[in-house]
């Protein structure tokens, strides 16, 4: 945020809905469910977001039913992205 007022916080993707927004369970609270959209860096880079994976967001403390999603964080137990071929 511009004055740095925002809370951050963790949560899991619930649903995925139309228009780059998600509804995102948050993981310290259990039960809270927030609707988020996705920030400009990782919309200019395409970071995909779906449902399961584990963000990384930005709150107002005055409304805390919105939230915008920062950052998308890596599964540990992952498999590794495939080999790119070389021509």
């Amino acid at each position: 945020m511009a004055d740095g007022n925002s809370i951050e916080v963790e949560g899991k993707v619930v649903a995925v809905l139309p228009g780059t927004m998600f509804k995102v369970e948050l993981i310290k609270s259990p039960g809270h469910i927030v609707l988020a959209h996705i920030s400009g860096k990782l919309r200019k880079n395409f970071i995909k977001i779906a449902a399961g994976d584990t963000v990384k967001m930005e709150m107002s403390p005055y409304d805390l039913d919105k939230a915008r999603i920062t950052f998308r964080m890596k599964e540990t137990n992952a498999p590794p992205p495939p080999m790119r071929r070389r021509y």
